[in-house]
């Protein structure tokens, strides 16, 4: 068989039988890409370990290079050489193309003063408003602009600031840490995001240096110091990429055995497949889980961490649909996630949705016109379609659809799956699947 190569837009994709084998996951998208702008604010080099080979860190190190920055890739690690005067401006050729520019307004304010970045940009799965990111910086002493093509900013001297979130954001959680490491004085940020990225963050840049403590209820607070240094670490196993292997070995009938994501990183999508009668078998070093007898329906709403992860739910519809029975599911984290559900509908998948909060309390999607709600109906008849991916995660739940089905499919937009998963196509074909590219 024949490996899709890097950016390749089109899959074929015959089902083979069951996925099985052994998928060893590196670091999240989610974190590289926030530890990249964390390095770019040390006096020294940074070097971090275990990184993904995905297409966000491209843009990211492309974004960072454009402003001087120095990146450099050696295999799986990849080293950051700040430079003591970065420009301020992110060029608007990224606008959109990821969501990291909008982080590096802080950084930028406090090493040269001012800082002009684009829109945020990827998945499209509902608001993600700079709104909290713009007022944060405001709370700091910035004087900020929103533009119709991005944030221009500047600032003397930022001040730590008491800070409160009103949703656990965790790009805003991210932003304020970013800028709060080097800002002036204490700040305190109530309503902080608490998923594992935003603390192996906040780990690293303690290891650089930073004044971080984490508090009970959301707190966060921190003591600016006059710099940050290099460091070097070794950032854990993708979550989001564990769950998606895991759930395509059940959903075919086969066995995934996942290495290099700690059992603390997948606790409640753990509990779920038990729920759902899955076997499940975890070691220090891998976790793995099948199926012989079935799929049980559940009701699932998605949450903040610790809660059901929102991407962890799109190769959960593949698997629900597969369970003897209706099964719910509840999203409450962005508004129109479930835009991928036309293409597993596409693919024999029996779903319909509702604005309505189904299956788990009323969120604050509660009364609105926002279709968040799933009822699945399963065991749904899958089969092969001419699907377009809409985004990353909902692209790997057309993969799972596609490899449980009767007959053979062809996906478009597979630049988004390489966007935020390490060498996908290579893993499923190690694990069997007849994938072909055109």
């Amino acid at each position: 068989m024949e490996a899709a190569p890097p950016g390749s837009g089109t899959w074929r994709i015959q089902p083979s039988g069951p996925l099985r084998g052994d998928v060893r996951v590196r670091g999240s998208k989610n974190a590289i890409t926030k530890h990249l702008v964390a390095a770019m604010m040390a006096a020294r080099p940074s070097t971090i370990h275990n990184a993904p080979d995905v297409g966000d860190v491209d843009i990211t190190s492309e974004i960072l290079e454009s402003l001087g920055v120095g990146v450099e890739r050696d295999g799986s690690s990849i080293t950051v050489h700040p430079t003591a005067s970065p420009q301020a401006v992110v060029p608007v050729e990224f606008n959109g193309r990821n969501r990291i520019p909008i982080l590096l307004a802080g950084p930028l304010l406090n090493l040269v003063g001012e800082a002009f970045v684009p829109l945020v940009g990827g998945d499209r799965i509902g608001r993600r408003p700079v709104d909290f990111h713009v007022n944060a910086l405001t709370a700091f002493g910035a004087e900020v602009e929103v533009r119709n093509d991005g944030v221009a900013a500047k600032a003397g001297r930022l001040r730590g600031a008491r800070i409160e979130l009103p949703y656990p954001s965790v790009g805003a959680t991210e932003s304020v840490l970013l800028t709060a490491v080097l800002a002036e004085g204490k700040t305190v940020l109530k309503g902080a995001a608490t998923e594992p990225e935003v603390t192996e963050l906040a780990l690293f840049l303690q290891r650089m240096g930073a004044s971080i403590e984490l508090q009970p209820d959301r707190r966060i607070v921190i003591e600016g110091v006059e710099r940050l240094d290099g460091a070097s670490t070794t950032l854990e196993g993708d979550r989001i990429e564990a769950w998606s292997y895991l759930c395509a070995g059940v959903v075919t009938g086969g066995e995934v055995r996942v290495v290099g994501c700690r059992q603390d990183r997948l606790v409640t999508a753990i509990n779920v497949l038990h729920r759902m009668g899955a076997r499940v078998e975890v070691t220090d070093e891998w976790t793995t889980a099948s199926a012989p007898d079935g799929l049980r329906p559940v009701a699932v709403s998605t949450d903040t961490h610790p809660g059901f992860m929102t991407d962890w739910q799109t190769p959960l519809m593949v698997l629900l649909s597969q369970a003897d029975g209706m099964s719910v599911l509840h999203e409450t984290v962005f508004e129109n996630r479930l835009v991928y559900v036309l293409a597993l509908q596409q693919m024999g998948v029996e779903v319909e949705l509702f604005s309505a909060c189904l299956g788990g309390a009323a969120c604050r999607f509660h009364e609105t016109n926002n279709l968040h709600s799933a009822v699945v109906k399963g065991v749904s008849a899958l089969h092969g379609a001419d699907v377009d991916v809409p985004d990353v995660r909902a692209g790997f739940s057309s993969v799972i659809a596609a490899a449980a089905a009767d007959g053979p499919s062809t996906l478009t937009g597979i630049a988004h799956l390489e966007r935020g998963y390490h060498r996908p196509a290579e893993q499923l074909i190690s694990l069997g699947l007849d994938l072909r590219t055109t």
